[in-house]
């Protein structure tokens, strides 16, 4: 059980980085990265098409990461 509790917890970490690394910039510089979170905050930008999913995709991913984690901590016991 611990075997594959490891082994998935490797492939969800793999597949959250890749979806990470594709998801667009939304800005650039230090200015940018204040104002963008500003923008995501109050829902001035709404994500369309790729950049909607990947978003959802990363929110399920990092919530498995998590369980995983939990998971294999509790297991190893």
């Amino acid at each position: 059980m611990h075997t594959l509790l490891i082994t998935l917890l490797i492939i969800v970490s793999i597949a959250l980085i890749i979806v990470v690394v594709l998801q667009s910039s939304k800005t650039a510089g230090l200015s940018g990265a204040i104002s963008g979170g500003a923008e995501t905050l109050f829902g001035k930008q709404k994500a369309r098409g790729i950049d909607l999913v990947l978003h959802r995709l990363t929110v399920v991913l990092s919530v498995l990461f998590f369980l995983l984690t939990i998971a294999v901590s509790y297991f190893k016991l």
